[in-house]
């Protein structure tokens, strides 16, 4: 099934939005890789199949809602508990969200082809705007898309513990995964 032109909602009903961090330092080893989830967010994208140039995507994520899903690498498994120091920290230190609650895409240009296309656009994250590119795929109604954050680029400084020995790479991925459901 391809997609026809129309509005469709994006969300955790129809997808998942994930961010992936990786540490480095002399203490690497006794962090973990993360896998960390948007569990509320909302969004919208105009598709025009024959006009990508026409298209628009934007969306919203709360940024009290990412949560640790999996964290991988280290000496020891991630526990609970450090799953919920993790969150608080990326809740109050890193993105702050008591000041920044939102994190938002909105797409400045579209080009491609649904089967390969990149989206420019402008990302809000902890107070600062700059411009983020996906890249993307559609195969029939399912989309995927991909991105990496610079998080210094917006002002944030990587998350580090252990005086600096162990601390997350300045590079974050985020990678969307969803099926395109026609908004009504």
């Amino acid at each position: 099934m391809s997609v026809s032109a129309g509005r469709y909602a994006l969300g955790p009903e129809t997808g998942r939005l994930v961010v992936r961090t990786t540490r480095t330092g002399l203490g690497a080893k006794a962090g973990h890789d993360l896998t960390i989830e948007a569990t509320r967010w909302h969004g919208v994208a105009m598709v025009d199949p024959a006009d990508p140039a026409g298209s628009s995507v934007t969306v919203e994520v709360e940024a009290g809602s990412l949560a640790v899903r999996e964290g991988t690498g280290g000496v020891k498994p991630l526990s609970d508990s450090d799953r919920r120091d993790i969150e608080k920290a990326m809740r109050e230190k890193v993105l702050q969200v008591g000041r920044h609650p939102a994190i938002t895409f909105r797409s400045r240009r579209i080009e491609g082809t649904p089967e390969s296309f990149r989206i420019e656009g402008d990302l809000e994250l902890a107070g600062a705007t700059g411009p983020l590119v996906v890249e993307g795929t559609l195969d029939g109604a399912h989309a995927r898309g991909s991105a990496v954050v610079v998080q210094s680029q917006w002002g944030i400084k990587p998350y580090s513990a252990f005086f600096g020995a162990l601390k997350l790479n300045d590079e974050v991925e985020i990678h969307l995964e969803t099926d395109l459901t026609p908004e009504g």
